[in-house]
């Protein structure tokens, strides 16, 4: 597996050959439950409660697109670039039930899922190679959905994905035009009007976006404003209110449609900044974290799918020889 970067639109692809495209697997034992034969090689774990003896846990991914070790190695390739698929992929199991989704979970155990993704994202950032940790979950056999167990899935990658960047960028255009944080100002109107809200809980809102990419998108976004996910996460008593906000917008989702793709977008890894952009100069004042819900919908053909990162199991030169190997009429 490889990165390319694609000259035009300057996003990243990841691509290999013959990489199996991600399912639904089942299997006769879940290496995801307590007591498991044959259980994930375990990162970091939350404090158990009921019984269990833990609440949530990041594992890592049993075929992972990113590796850790090593650096990344961008180098030119003609006009293009490429670089190792240098990063860390982990699955966060949000539940030690199998049957413990977010949207059916008790608060604290959605409020514990939510405190072990912070603090992930807290650890990785304090590697430099690292200039983004995702965090997102993809439910459904249409969304991508792997394994049965619940479970959300976190990348580190050696850079920022597209659409983050676009945030970034308009971010901070705005904030050099009017000194104010975009968001914040969405977030004013929309209280205002009323006609977008979904619902409020503590210094949290869930709303439909004015100019959705799909039907019932919706979002969850603090009213405090704050760059980074993680920083508010260390607020004493600030999860549970999100994460009771966060099931109960779900549930609402499920009424239309059991398939969704979830994403956390938080500020990059400033920690380590860039000389050469200028997004992290500001990050602090014109970005605001916020989790964005992408249902699909069976009957609409053009359901968004989730391209934070594109990937391809192909790579373009043996896709090129199968198709100029393939057998066509004259």
């Amino acid at each position: 597996m490889e990165l390319r970067k694609d000259p035009i639109t300057r996003s990243w692809v990841i691509t290999g050959d013959d990489v199996p495209e991600s399912s639904p697997r089942a299997e006769s034992f879940c290496g995801f439950c307590p007591n498991s034969p044959a259980p994930a090689q375990v990162i970091s774990t939350s404090p158990g409660s009921d019984g269990f003896p833990w609440s949530a846990q990041a594992v890592v991914h049993p075929t992972p697109l990113y590796h850790i070790e090593g650096e990344p190695g961008r180098r030119g390739d003609g006009l293009y670039d490429r670089m190792r698929s240098i990063g860390a992929h982990e699955l966060l199991v949000e539940n030690p039930r199998h049957d413990g989704h977010l949207w059916n979970a008790s608060d604290s155990e959605v409020e514990q899922f939510l405190r072990l993704a912070a603090q992930r994202i807290q650890d990785l950032k304090r590697d430099q190679r690292f200039k983004y940790i995702s965090i997102f979950k993809n439910h459904g056999s249409n969304a991508g959905q792997e394994f049965e167990h619940p479970t959300s899935q976190l990348t580190a990658t050696t850079f920022v994905p597209r659409r983050v960047l676009y945030e970034l960028r308009a971010g901070r255009d705005y904030f050099e035009q009017k000194e104010r944080c975009v968001f914040c100002d969405i977030l004013s109107q929309e209280e205002r009007q009323g006609v977008r809200m979904l619902e409020t809980r503590g210094d949290y809102i869930a709303l439909c976006p004015y100019a959705p990419r799909v039907p019932y998108e919706s979002w969850v976004i603090p009213r405090t404003h704050e760059s980074s996910f993680e920083r508010t996460a260390a607020r004493p008593g600030t999860l549970r209110d999100l994460g009771i906000l966060l099931r109960r917008t779900l549930q609402r989702i499920r009424t239309v449609t059991e398939e969704f793709h979830l994403v956390l977008h938080t500020s990059p890894n400033s920690t380590y900044r860039s000389e050469s952009l200028g997004y992290w100069k500001t990050i602090d004042e014109d970005y605001h974290w916020h989790i964005e819900i992408l249902p699909i919908l069976g009957a609409k053909a053009r359901s968004y799918t989730f391209k934070e990162v594109y990937y391809s199991p192909l790579t373009s030169e043996t896709a090129v020889k199968r198709l100029r190997d393939a057998k066509i009429d004259a």
